[in-house]
């Protein structure tokens, strides 16, 4: 066999055996040679190594190697069974790794790869996946296309519910008490809430909640949530809602020296008042105008204030026509209807209509608006006499 390999010999050299044999002698007797005959004596030894070594390590040179160029992928549609959470606004490689750290898929590459090779894997929605383990990439994309492999456990978080509200109605739904619920919204910074958030340029002392930023939205709640992840959950999509629209940037800009938390009370107010969501944008601007503007008082005047107090302390709420004057007037309320600026905190969660309204509110100088037919349309009025007229219509139509 070596006489088959090219070992950089001429015929010459093969022809003078004798020589070399006596050159190699001379070697070992310590006496130098030419570089050229050393050379050609390494080139052999060399390839004795080589022919030695191929049996044993060179096949696992050649596996490391292999291995190296090639994506480390499982074969078929593995076994077993593990659930997935892919997260909102995952990207591919989110859920690569998120696979991976499951054992579904043997390296976040073969996911990637096989999720490249086909186009529907932008499709993939956020939720809980019941995978296999050990799958390879291109199955571990079917399956999450394929939603019979979801587990749908979601919940509707409707607009402008309060928070000791959604806490009842997720504790309904997942069987998680609502003192759990409470005890986890005592510190919203705790649950992502930035502190910068919470803060007001009105002098105001600042209240601490996790009103207002519980957004509502439909949610899909893994097995094993608990009150804090899920209201973390929460205001995690709060912050992308808000972050998208940049609704802090623009309401600091744009509303006067008021801070995005003023902002947000203003889309509660606006959310709880609006019958309509195209008045959404009218009643925050009439907040603004009686808070901030010519209005006497300066105060919000708005019964829905006084209703979450009530609601906030356990106590029934009531329709305006049933609250008391004590009720309406009671200025030790810290929801009082007559005390002057904004109140301490939101008053429910808003949605993404109300919080344009407020961060954006149409241009008017309207003081006072009142629905106006049963579809919930209200009239708006700059002076207290357009009011009254504005009212005057209302009975007509059996609204008031």
């Amino acid at each position: 066999m070596i006489d088959d390999l090219d070992l950089g010999f001429d015929e010459q050299e093969r022809g003078e055996k004798g020589r070399h044999r006596r050159g190699f002698v001379e070697r070992r007797k310590g006496k130098k040679r030419s570089g050229g005959r050393g050379k050609t004596a390494f080139a052999l030894l060399m390839a004795l190594v080589l022919l030695g070594g191929i049996g044993g390590g060179a096949f696992y040179g050649f596996d490391r190697v292999q291995n190296y160029f090639t994506t480390p992928d499982y074969d078929g549609a593995g076994t077993g069974e593990v659930t997935v959470e892919i997260k909102q606004g995952a990207l591919i490689a989110d859920m690569a790794t998120a696979l991976h750290g499951a054992g579904v898929v043997k390296s976040p590459k073969a996911f990637i790869n096989a999720a490249d090779a086909n186009a529907l894997a932008k499709n993939i929605q956020p939720g809980v996946y019941k995978v296999r383990k050990e799958m390879s990439g291109e199955s571990a994309v079917t399956a999450l296309l394929d939603l019979k492999n979801k587990i749908v456990n979601g919940v509707t978080i409707p607009e402008g519910r309060t928070a000791k509200g959604i806490f009842k109605l997720l504790s309904e739904y997942t069987k998680i008490p609502v003192k759990d619920f409470e005890a986890a919204a005592k510190d919203p910074e705790a649950l992502g809430v930035p502190d910068w958030w919470i803060t007001r340029s009105d002098g105001k002392k600042v209240t601490k909640s996790a009103e207002g930023f519980l957004f509502p939205d439909t949610y899909e709640l893994p097995p094993n949530a608990t009150a804090e992840t899920i209201l973390q959950t929460m205001v995690e999509r709060f912050l992308t809602v808000t972050g998208e629209m940049e609704f802090a940037d623009r309401v600091q800009k744009e509303r006067g020296g008021i801070t995005p938390y003023e902002a947000l009370i203003v889309a509660s107010l606006a959310q709880a008042e609006a019958g309509t969501k195209a008045d959404l944008g009218k009643v925050a601007r009439v907040a603004y105008n009686r808070v901030y503007g010519d209005f006497p008082c300066n105060c919000l005047e708005m019964d829905v204030t006084v209703n979450y107090y009530l609601e906030l302390t356990g106590q029934k709420t009531k329709t305006s026509a049933e609250m008391t004057r004590d009720e309406l007037l009671d200025t030790k309320n810290p929801y009082s209807r007559k005390l002057k600026g904004l109140v301490p905190t939101p008053i429910n969660n808003p949605g993404k209509e109300a919080l344009e309204g407020a961060m954006d509110p149409p241009t008017g100088n309207w003081l006072y608006f009142v629905a106006v037919d049963r579809d919930g349309n209200s009239a708006f009025a700059d002076t207290y006499e357009g009011h009254l007229r504005n009212e005057a219509k209302a009975r007509e139509a059996g609204i008031i």
